[in-house]
């Protein structure tokens, strides 16, 4: 009777340590992707700050009139070059 009490024992002892091993295991896993997850959240962070940047330095109205001035041949609209539009069946 003892001897099957110690072969019980035995088996439950080996399988608690290699339910333990495992346990280890899937915590190293997880704690490898969580730090890679941390790592490419930093980088879009990153990315992120860069197209802020490049969307305030772009869409500047100095930026924007200096472009239209010099690829677009545009100039400044003054009085005498505007132009007023009415109905022709006014009351």
């Amino acid at each position: 009777m003892s001897g099957k009490l110690n072969l019980v024992l035995t088996a439950l002892l080996v399988a608690c340590g290699l339910s333990l091993v495992n346990a280890q295991y899937q915590a190293r896993h997880l704690f490898i992707e969580l730090e890679r997850t941390q790592s490419q959240a930093r980088q879009l962070d990153i990315e992120w700050a860069q197209l802020q940047l490049d969307q305030s330095t772009l869409g500047k109205h100095a930026r924007i009139e200096e472009i239209a001035r010099r690829d677009l041949n545009m100039t400044p609209l003054t009085a005498a070059r505007t132009q007023y539009l009415t109905p022709e069946n006014s009351k």
